[in-house]
């Protein structure tokens, strides 16, 4: 089996970090925000071209056919739809095991909210990030929450994998982190730190095939839009 892990491509929310969700004050408060960002935040100009970039060269990693997995977010449900214009009906699954990771109540927060509203978390969060579990309904750690939600979604591949199969994840960040922990069986907090100063882009594929029981690392891509 091949399995291609794809952040989506860039977003307005990614675009507009500073100047849009995440401007101080936030202009929305932390629920609303989310459901915009799951339901309406789509893709920038640059976005769509990424996304054309991926139909154009998805197809030499994967084949012309795989099983394409999404999250429940509209930037990743539109990515795959730009990179997979043609795919047949049923082939694309939505499931919230790729979703990112859920805030809870610190959901768009500004830090300084944040620590003022639940300073109970100060620590893990400005320290052990991986480890900070988000207060409120839904919250969840990288490090427990996402990581079991990514291990969940490996498992499903190992059920259903055979010798011709691919299989093609768009997912978010912190979704990835967690997806390659399981992959290339390394820690959370190497690949957290790693990320500090380099996060998979927007676009960027990795690629992993399935050999003797285990996924092992078969390369990478990433546009130059």
């Amino acid at each position: 089996m091949i399995l291609a892990v794809v952040r989506h491509a860039e977003s307005t929310e990614n675009a507009t970090k500073y100047t849009g969700f995440y401007q101080d004050p936030r202009p929305w408060t932390g629920p609303a925000a989310h459901a915009l960002a799951r339901d309406i935040v789509g893709l920038t100009p640059r976005g769509f071209r990424q996304a054309v970039w991926l139909a154009e060269t998805l197809p030499e990693l994967v084949g012309p056919a795989p099983s394409v997995f999404t999250s429940q977010y509209r930037r990743a449900i539109d990515t795959a739809a730009i990179a997979f214009p043609t795919l047949g009906e049923g082939r694309t699954r939505v499931t919230v095991l790729l979703n990112e990771q859920h805030y809870g109540e610190a959901t768009y927060m500004t830090k300084r909210e944040l620590f003022a509203t639940h300073p109970e978390g100060t620590e893990d969060r400005q320290a052990r990030k991986h480890l900070w579990t988000p207060p409120g309904p839904g919250g969840e750690s990288l490090a427990k929450g996402v990581h079991r939600r990514a291990a969940a979604f490996v498992d499903t591949l190992h059920d259903t994998a055979d010798d011709t199969a691919a299989a093609v994840a768009v997912t978010h960040h912190t979704a990835i982190l967690a997806l390659r922990a399981i992959l290339e069986r390394r820690p959370v907090t190497e690949l957290v730190e790693e990320a500090r100063t380099a996060k998979t882009p927007n676009a960027g594929i990795l690629r992993y095939e399935l050999r003797g029981g285990m996924f092992h690392a078969a390369g990478s891509a990433e546009p130059t839009i």
